[in-house]
């Protein structure tokens, strides 16, 4: 079964190249562009964020002092927004306000299956566990934003211990198949005649 889609390229925003002045450093303008870019990619940004992004980004401390500017001029927040994660964090305002109502609700047990190119995979990075590549095909399913199963080389492995039916309506979220319906209970539109 191909899984190769648009579902498995995840989200991303182009970034103009790194092209440096003959000095040396990046042209201010180009570090303020990478700056935003990954503000509005994450919503909250710290060092560790960059661990998965390419080599040819400017290094946090160009970076750093792009975020203290545009929080000087209230711009963007600064602070400590994701507990476990070191360093100075920087926000947009509309993150910090999500941020606090995903706090504020209760757990449903929601899934969200991600492609593992997509950048807010960050399994292993800054949550814990084993990364995975990013690499079309694989995955990563999270239950109330902790996650619980993986999709790599076609093979899921789950991360947290569950029942069977939980199991199987992880693997159906990973590959993308409707749950199984229980024996018994027909869905309306099987019912309604053509």
């Amino acid at each position: 079964m191909a899984l190769a889609n648009m579902q498995d390229a995840g989200r991303w925003a182009l970034l103009r190249g790194r092209t440096e002045e003959g000095n040396g450093k990046v042209p201010a303008e180009s570090l303020e562009h990478v700056a935003r870019t990954l503000l509005r990619r994450y919503g909250v940004v710290g060092w560790r964020l960059l661990e998965r992004e390419a080599d040819w980004l400017p290094p946090w401390r160009d970076l750093l002092r792009v975020y203290h500017r545009l929080e000087a001029r209230g711009e963007i927040r600064g602070g400590r927004f994701v507990a476990g994660v070191s360093g100075e964090q920087f926000a947009l305002p509309e993150a910090v306000g999500l941020l606090r109502e995903v706090r504020k609700r209760p757990l449903d047990g929601s899934l969200v299956s991600l492609a593992a190119c997509d950048p807010l995979n960050l399994l292993g990075t800054l949550l814990a566990g084993a990364k995975v590549p990013a690499v079309a095909g694989n995955r990563l399913l999270l239950r109330d934003g902790v996650p619980v199963a993986t999709l790599v080389a076609g093979k899921v492995n789950l991360l947290q211990d569950a029942d069977p039916a939980t199991a199987n309506e992880w693997r159906a979220a990973l590959i993308r198949q409707p749950a199984a319906t229980p024996v018994g209970q027909q869905s309306r539109r099987a019912r309604m005649p053509l």
